[in-house]
């Protein structure tokens, strides 16, 4: 009975709020620790894939979640800050998934906004490091945030969409890849 008066009293003098369940982030196009597929690398650049953005669902947001954001992120890019290659942010908070291909067909969600990614445009930018480096680590996360919207044209490049999610996540749940050649 002790512990569980203490746990209770830590929590609220440390914020904590009820549990929830833990975000996680599925994919039918990703599979965690595996290699990419080449539909969801980049066409250029040397690569030769088809581009497309994976599907990914998630689950178990927590109360207060307003909308969420998705990024994908290689922190082994050559550039000495990693590279953004997909960030969609204002996805309602009603929706629990997007469908692969989204990002090329327009299919995201209502309201949804692409910045820019390191490739210089807005849209998906597949997997493509330089040919001979080790395999690349491709972090795709799902943040759930406590505002409707963020403040951000779609021209906003990848670190500063990051700047405004972390700034504003609840939680988030990640899939990480890899990707070589």
């Amino acid at each position: 009975m002790r512990l569980i008066t203490a746990a209770l009293m830590a929590a609220s003098v440390f914020g904590a709020t009820a549990a929830h369940a833990e975000m996680k982030l599925t994919s039918k196009d990703l599979a965690a620790g595996k290699a990419m597929a080449d539909a969801q690398v980049f066409n250029g650049f040397g690569c030769s894939g088809r581009n497309i953005s994976p599907e990914l669902a998630w689950s178990g947001a927590p109360e207060g979640t307003k909308s969420f954001a998705v990024m994908a992120y290689d922190p082994d890019a050559p550039t000495g800050s990693g590279w953004w290659h997909w960030s969609v942010f204002n996805i309602p908070a009603k929706t629990s998934e997007i469908a692969a291909g989204a990002s090329g067909d327009k299919k995201l969600p209502a309201g949804a906004v692409e910045g820019h990614t390191d490739f210089g445009t807005s849209g998906y930018g597949g997997a493509c490091p330089p040919a001979g480096d080790k395999p690349h680590r491709y972090q795709f996360t799902v943040y759930a945030l406590k505002v409707d919207k963020l403040p951000l044209p779609e021209t906003a490049p990848g670190a500063m969409v990051g700047f405004y999610v972390r700034a504003n996540t609840l939680d988030k749940a990640s899939i990480e890849v890899t990707y070589g050649r």
